[in-house]
């Protein structure tokens, strides 16, 4: 039992977990998306004193903060508890393409060090800054986060939703196509 635990699970367990959560969080009434938090915690801080937009009832949305917390706690237990540090099996194209643009040399896990791990240069804190503040903007603009809208909203059939994963898919393709190669 332990070792399936380890390995990740295939989409056709996977995915209908994740509809079976959605299914019991649409029968409450309630809408998956970690985005909201920041909502919620600013207006728990009292940002209500300063912006209508923070003055809602932050307390029924306590349960959100919860999965946030269980997120957390789930990903520090999966790292060092669950996993067997195997490198994940990933497209061997997509692993040439990778070395290509000089980002990884040899895969060792899931998140190339090159683009995780900071290395303290002016270029990588401008980077992660301006990449942070373009998603930040993005996420209040759009209504939400990718997460959010692409398992919540598309399950509610919400055209907004849809509409933005589709400018998700495109927005990321033109990163990695385009954008990606002129920086590293």
């Amino acid at each position: 039992m332990y070792e399936i635990i380890q390995k990740p699970w295939p989409w056709y367990i996977s995915g209908p977990l994740i509809a079976l959560i959605m299914f019991l969080l649409l029968k409450q009434g309630k809408d998956f998306g970690m985005s909201n938090n920041l909502r919620t915690m600013c207006s728990i801080a009292g940002a209500g004193k300063t912006s209508s937009f923070f003055r809602f009832d932050w307390k029924s949305q306590i349960w959100n903060l919860l999965v946030v917390l269980g997120t957390i706690i789930g990903g520090f237990i999966a790292h060092f508890y669950l996993s067997d540090g195997s490198t994940p099996d990933i497209n061997s194209k997509s692993v040439l393409d990778l070395q290509s643009l000089g980002i990884i040399e040899n895969l060792q896990g899931y998140m190339p060090d090159r683009l995780f791990l900071f290395d303290g240069s002016l270029f990588q804190f401008l980077l992660l800054s301006i990449g942070g503040l373009l998603i930040g903007f993005g996420t209040r603009y759009a209504g939400g986060c990718s997460s959010g809208h692409a398992i919540s909203g598309l399950s509610n059939f919400q055209l907004p939703s849809l509409i933005a994963v589709i400018g998700f898919f495109i927005g990321g393709i033109i990163m990695v196509q385009f954008i990606f190669p002129l920086i590293f």
